[in-house]
């Protein structure tokens, strides 16, 4: 899991590393509302002025940014259909997982590697290249080129890029092997399960139990007998226990595959019961031989799994250990799973688990991934690794997903830092912009108060800076704004790309409104200090109809910016893994769009730009934005130089 190089010590007791920044790093968490599930990594930054790779493409040479990751949580990898085996031995596809589902992870244990419980702690998606992993036993798997997948000669991705391992032909996986498919739980399904249960002598409701080893039906079980006999319009009230079934839940004189595998999961529910020789038939005509009928077998290193009880004159259990009885269970899909004995189960399998092609399928699509307690899961039968997918985060090893939300690194001495670099006789006096990698006035700011002083260091310095932002925590400084533009060149902006507020809520749920960024834009103009709006992101489909953006302008006019820039969305490599897995939640059909779009970069067409731009200068010409005059504060000029006489 990419977040254990951030624990002093793993599991085994050894010390592990921590990327980029000091072994000292403290970790906090603070119990209010606004900073629930968060972490913050307190640290001692090296540096805290840093240049701009002269590629970006941004007006600015230098940034100060006192925070990574960002608490404003503005909104990989297996596909959707994928079967994670969940605790109780059922699969579940991985898309359908949600924080908090208890699943099945591994843990190294006395030097093997065993089944052990965890919980999802977090779930998100992703639009990625496909490639399909196909294994010897048939297994297929669907997974992005950076997804890895456990091998007996360790992690492995699924495609190379640069020298990171990644998976060959004839690498083995570890798991206990591809899950069996489950029934299709058509009408003969129905059938044959409610034949098992209503000639079972188990009690039923409104019956007690008779005689010693008889015992209640599972509600489960109950529940789903009554759903199936509303299903064919009988009467849902179960009759009296060990009454024969009517004609159309009678034995099949011929079952087919689906009858039988209804028959054995109603059989596993009642608690056997019923002829062991219909039910051995069965079995084995599903594939399931290995039976043991002796009173109290248990032959050399396997304990057999009961299918029938063995207080019964005939019982009746599956051999093969743990994984016999997971195929069983997914199979014919009893209500009531049962004991499966996988917890502390050695991860192996007789299945043969080698790698036979990787290929790419030539399309993008939609991709899962979890994170977990123990890091891993099992992924339809083989041990698949939590694969993170912004990405200025990356780099500190954080995901730049959900750990850009709610880890955030917090560069302690930001302040003492700026004081000192600006005091260096190497600082050329740049202008240094701020807000524009992460913003420094999330709400993290409120608690950890850095800006206050960065603002006394750069006005002392007498350096010209910038701030962009979404925070309108920037009026608790606007006094300091104030000074430092008596003494150099200061401006601010506020980001607001549209002030449709259902957008607003599912795109930027940890920012202020909209409307309140324009209030405050409003107030920092009437201190006399330049602030315009970075309009942006434009979202393509989403809030670049000439509707959208003319209500944007209307109130960006209104708030007294000086100047207004359009941005169109750009998606750079984290970000847009990040913001494609958003849209394929929220607006599926856009995908396609978007692909199309963004297809060759991170920048949409610049046909595309342009047309949004032009629309977006008309507009601000049209409400007059740029053209007000307003009061603006003037540095001081510093006194010439003073001749200095030779008498």
């Amino acid at each position: 899991m990419r977040w254990d190089n951030l624990r002093l010590a793993d599991a085994e007791g050894d010390a592990s590393a921590v990327p980029l920044f000091a072994r000292g790093a403290v970790a906090r968490t603070f119990d209010t509302p606004e900073f629930k599930g968060m972490t913050f990594y307190e640290i001692q930054a090296k540096s805290i002025i840093n240049k701009v790779p002269a590629a970006s493409r941004v007006p600015f040479t230098h940034t100060i940014n006192p925070y990574r990751g960002c608490s404003h949580a503005c909104s990989y990898c297996l596909a959707g259909d994928t079967p994670v085996l969940m605790a109780d031995g059922r699969a579940k596809p991985i898309a359908e997982l949600r924080a908090g589902d208890r699943i099945f992870g591994t843990r190294l244990v006395g030097g093997r590697r065993r089944h052990v419980v965890t919980e999802v702690l977090d779930h998100w998606s992703t639009v990625k290249a496909a490639h399909r992993v196909t294994l010897a036993d048939g297994t297929r798997l669907v997974a992005s080129g950076e997804h890895r997948f456990l091998t007996e000669r360790g992690w492995k991705h699924v495609t190379s890029e640069g020298a990171r391992p990644f998976l060959r032909d004839g690498d083995r996986l570890v798991g206990c092997g591809r899950f069996a498919a489950p029934p299709k739980r058509d009408d003969d399904y129905r059938r044959g399960y409610l034949c098992a249960i209503l000639s079972s002598p188990c009690a039923l409701p409104g019956h007690p139990v008779r005689k010693a080893g008889e015992r209640a039906l599972p509600e489960e079980a109950l529940d789903r007998a009554r759903s199936y006999l509303g299903h064919f319009g009988a009467d849902p009230a179960l009759p009296s226990a060990g009454r024969e079934p009517s004609s159309l839940f009678a034995v099949a004189e011929s079952p087919s595959g689906e009858w039988m595998k209804g028959f054995v999961a109603g059989c596993l529910d009642a608690g056997g019961g019923h002829e062991a020789d219909r039910l051995r038939a069965y079995l084995s005509a599903l594939g399931f031989d290995r039976l043991d009928t002796s009173p109290a077998s248990t032959r050399s290193g396997e304990d057999p799994a009961p299918i029938a009880p063995r207080g019964d004159p005939a019982p009746i259990a599956l051999r093969g250990g743990p994984a016999a009885w997971l195929r069983l269970l997914h199979t014919v899909d009893p209500a009531v799973p049962g004991p499966h004995g996988l917890e502390g189960a050695v991860v192996e399998s007789a299945a043969d688990l080698r790698v036979v092609s990787v290929e790419p399928l030539g399309v993008r699509t939609p991709m899962y991934d979890i994170t977990t307690g123990t890091g891993d899961f099992i992924a339809d039968g083989v041990v698949s690794h939590n694969c993170f997918a912004r990405k200025t985060h990356e780099y500190l090893d954080l995901d730049a997903g959900h750990d850009f939300d709610s880890k955030i690194v917090v560069k302690v001495n930001a302040a003492e830092l700026a004081r000192k670099e600006l005091a260096s006789p190497r600082w050329g006096g740049h202008h240094v912009a701020m807000g524009t990698n992460v913003d420094c006035y999330q709400r993290a700011e409120g608690r950890y108060r850095l800006m206050p002083g960065i603002l006394r260091a750069l006005t002392e310095a007498a350096n010209p800076f910038s701030i962009l932002t979404k925070g309108t925590l920037i009026l608790r400084d606007l006094p300091l704004l104030v000074e430092a533009a008596r003494v150099s060149e200061v401006s601010a902006a506020f980001s607001v790309g549209f002030v449709d507020e259902r957008l607003w809520r599912a795109v930027e749920p940890g920012t202020p409104h909209p409307r309140r960024r324009l209030e405050a834009c409003r107030r920092i103009t009437d201190s006399g200090i330049a602030c315009g709006v970075l309009m942006a992101p434009i979202l393509p489909y989403l809030s670049d109809s000439p509707e959208q953006l003319e209500a944007a302008v209307r109130e960006i006019a209104a708030s007294g910016a000086t100047h207004v820039t359009p941005i169109v969305l750009h998606l750079r490599p984290g970000a847009r893994e990040w913001f494609l897995g958003w849209l394929s939640r929220e607006h599926p059909r856009l995908v396609p769009r978007y692909l199309e779009l963004y297809g060759r970069g991170a920048y949409a067409p610049k046909a595309y730009q342009e047309r949004v731009s032009a629309q977006v200068r008309e507009l601000a010409r049209q409400y007059g934005i740029g053209r007000r005059a307003s009061w603006r504060i003037q540095p001081d000029k510093p006194p010439p130089p003073e001749q200095l006489s030779l008498l």
